[in-house]
């Protein structure tokens, strides 16, 4: 019984008592409905141009001079999930040169999240590829020496949220082509992604690697 209720009357006790009940109920009520619901969110591309300043944390005065529009776009949403991550981000992509994109990844780094890039080795040399900035940057990258390519584009946001779709990271993808991006936090999804990831990041290891791999078939 809780303190001081043997005290009252019997009647003024159990009232006591379902009142506190009552209140208890309506609290954890209340919890559960602040508790934020699993993410599921789909994004369609071609995205609109719009500036992203803000979102990388790029000094700007404000309001920002700049002409290009302020609004949401599919590209700013997805920015805004990837900068959300505050322990471990991993990235498994075929090719990777939006600028937006790879600001948005050293900027994690700088702020200390793990950041691990597994990609493809032909497309990582291409002119406006990401991944030398990002490896220059101290950030760990792992690439293929396989005949096929590593097709893959997800992304792991501190191992609970997936991003995958058909969209590459690239500049032409996002602002021309027809793409989409599924965004989920539900375990069920997750897990197998990272296992993937954790397989092909061991696979990769440079001590595996070989002088003179296969030159990769033509698709």
């Amino acid at each position: 019984m809780w303190p001081g209720l043997e005290a009252l009357p019997w009647r003024w006790a159990g009232g006591a008592a379902l009142a506190l009940g009552l209140a208890l109920l309506v609290r954890g009520w209340r919890w559960r409905r602040r508790r934020r619901a699993p993410r599921r969110e789909v994004l369609f591309f071609p995205s609109p141009v719009t500036c992203t300043a803000a979102l990388l944390g790029e000094p700007r005065p404000a309001p920002c001079p700049c002409p290009l529009p302020h609004g949401d776009s599919p590209l700013a949403r997805l920015l805004r999930r990837l900068l959300s991550a505050r322990r471990s981000l991993e990235l498994c992509l075929f090719a990777f040169s939006s600028p937006q994109l790879g600001r948005a990844v050293q900027l994690l780094h700088r702020r200390g999240v793990r950041v691990r890039l597994v990609t493809d080795a032909d497309y990582m040399a291409l002119s406006g590829s990401q991944v030398g900035r990002l490896r220059q940057a101290g950030i760990q990258v792992r690439h293929d020496q396989e005949s096929g390519y590593m097709h893959h584009k997800f992304a792991i946001v501190d191992k609970k949220m997936l991003i995958t779709g058909s969209l590459n990271w690239t500049t032409q993808a996002i602002q021309n082509n027809r793409e989409n991006v599924l965004i989920v936090e539900d375990a069920e999804y997750v897990e197998p992604f990272l296992a993937e990831f954790e397989r092909i990041w061991e696979e990769y290891n440079p001590a595996n690697y070989t002088f003179f791999p296969n030159k990769k078939e033509q698709k």
